[in-house]
């Protein structure tokens, strides 16, 4: 028996994906959000974690929530570099468009279980082109404040850094990106699925 853990933040559509998995005689499926998921995890101890790429949280870079032994396979749209890169950051072991049928969502779970890897055919061109976001780890983290509403002062305090680097990142980022100012930036990231 395959033991998947599905995390979304949206009830409706993790039960469903749950729900799913559950009505094949070889998997055993539970569901969570973000926030509980690593409790849910401890206490199933599941061998495959199916994550929402495009979640409100950002994939872990310590892996999934099941721990380093729990596959990762992340569900993503195309057109969403970011999203892949920060799941080949964690470690994924699939990637399955959601727009795919519900039989290739069945098909990764087995696969990444079974110790291979799985790539949907949709998402490929997206996977190749993670290696052409231009921003940098810190930029990306200075972005995600941004994102969250912070100004420079919170920004520099949350991530320790003097108000003055922040400015020169935020300048930076405007730079890379082709951005007239901090919300333009942050749309570009977001539309191309950095931040």
């Amino acid at each position: 028996m395959i033991r998947v853990l599905v995390v979304h933040e949206t009830r409706l559509l993790r039960s469903a994906f749950a729900s799913l998995l559950r009505d094949e005689r070889d998997i055993e499926a539970v569901a969570a959000c973000w926030s509980s998921a690593s409790g849910t995890a401890r206490s199933f101890r599941p061998q495959v974690c199916v994550v929402d790429g495009d979640g409100v949280d950002p994939i872990p870079t310590a892996g999934p929530p099941g721990g380093p032994d729990c596959a990762l396979l992340v569900l993503a749209s195309a057109c969403r570099p970011g999203v892949l890169q920060r799941a080949l950051a964690a470690k994924a072991r699939g990637f399955v468009n959601k727009d795919a049928p519900p039989d290739r969502l069945r098909h990764a779970v087995r696969q990444v279980a079974a110790g291979e890897r799985y790539l949907d055919h949709s998402l490929a061109r997206d996977l190749l082109n993670t290696a052409d976001i231009p921003l940098t780890a810190r930029e990306l983290a200075v972005l995600r404040l941004v994102a969250k509403g912070a100004g420079v002062p919170e920004i520099a305090g949350e991530l320790y850094l003097s108000k003055g680097t922040v400015r020169n990142y935020m300048a930076a980022i405007n730079r890379k990106t082709g951005a007239r100012n901090r919300v333009d930036a942050l749309r570009i990231s977001q539309a191309a699925g950095w931040v």
